[in-house]
């Protein structure tokens, strides 16, 4: 009996996805002719996603090292709440506002990565306990309020940083693919990433290969505060109001972004294009129940029940990869012993001889 190839399995697992993405589009466009596939629908998805979209990416660095980052939802709301109260309360010039928010949020980010890493506590109690501080930070800073422009308002080269179009489309579409970009870069093609997929694939080997495992799990935790900070301004331009609680509302999706993200593109990896596809698929499905009719309860219906399967499907793809490492295929061809002896994923990051 002539074993199947896998390499239809392996088209599904890459690709299923962003067929499901397509497909979501289509269904609804049928169900809602009138106003699913039109230009205005499509911004307003553009738009209005932008903000997860940043978040999720950022979420998607330290789960590249095998850690989760609980603050980041936390982090948003305090980065978009000290914009507005450098805008408003200190009259900062909105350039020098927004480049603090981010600075601050690379190192607040780089103090969550200090706690796991050099406290020796785990990610999810660690960032968890930061993000607590955080939000009560936030509270403190706007004493429970909100923070609210005058009569002036905010300046308008400001808020024209979610307001502004090019192309046609919403900027905060490009600032995303910006994002998605930068992130498939330092993933895929520069040392930094590879050195954390080899810590988050093993990091007992890691260290025995001479890679500082604590120093680059700290810059990934540097790397997620400083998309936080970016989407910390991005949300403060979009609503243009300091609200202490409104950065919880995006924590779930953001990890159903990441988790679920490396399912797709390369499974078993978190990487930024899966995270893109994966926002993807949630801001249709969102958008398409939302104009159906969707109960209110609909959303965190949604989002959760995505979450359990993208963590099921993130587990199904590991234990896949490792299947398809230890059993090589029965008659396989003469290769020459060395390192990628064995059965091993060629695909998989090499870990580098001299870090």
């Amino acid at each position: 009996m002539t074993r199947r190839s896998p390499r239809g399995h392996h088209l599904l697992g890459s690709y299923g996805l962003p067929a499901l993405a397509v497909l979501l589009f289509l269904v609804f466009s049928v169900a809602l002719p009138d106003t699913f596939p039109t230009r205005d629908n499509v911004s307003s998805i553009l738009s209005n996603q932008s903000v997860p979209a940043l978040l999720a990416l950022g979420a998607t660095i330290p789960v590249a090292t095998g850690k989760f980052d609980l603050s980041i939802g936390y982090g948003l709301g305090l980065a978009h709440v000290v914009v507005m109260h450098l805008l408003v309360t200190e009259g900062t010039p909105w350039p020098l506002a927004c480049l603090a928010v981010v600075l601050g949020g690379a190192l607040v980010g780089a103090l969550n990565g200090v706690v796991v890493e050099f406290a020796r506590i785990d990610s999810l109690i660690a960032t968890l306990g930061t993000g607590s501080i955080m939000y009560a930070l936030t509270g403190w800073l706007t004493d429970g309020g909100r923070i609210v422009p005058g009569p002036d308002g905010l300046p308008t080269a400001f808020t024209g940083l979610y307001d502004a179009r090019f192309l046609g489309l919403p900027a905060p579409a490009f600032y995303v693919l910006a994002a998605v970009l930068a992130l498939w870069v330092v993933l895929e093609r520069l040392p930094l990433g590879r050195y954390l997929y080899v810590i988050g694939s093993n990091p007992r080997a890691a260290g025995m290969l001479g890679i500082p495992t604590r120093r680059y799990s700290v810059y990934a935790f540097a790397g997620s505060g400083l998309v936080v900070g970016l989407a910390g301004v991005l949300l403060a331009a979009q609503q243009q109001i300091g609200n202490p609680s409104v950065g919880l509302d995006y924590l779930l999706p953001a990890f159903v972004g990441a988790l679920l993200g490396s399912t797709t593109i390369k499974p078993g990896r978190a990487n930024a294009f899966g995270t893109l596809v994966a926002v993807a698929v949630l801001a249709v499905g969102l958008a398409g129940i939302g104009q159906l009719g969707a109960r209110f309860w609909a959303t965190p219906l949604f989002n959760g029940g995505t979450l359990l399967v993208a963590v099921g499907l993130a587990g199904y793809t590991a234990r896949r990869r490792l299947r398809t490492r230890a059993a090589p295929d029965r008659n396989p061809p003469a290769r020459p012993a060395g390192p990628s002896a064995g059965g091993a994923d060629e695909d998989a990051p090499q870990p580098p001889a001299h870090p």
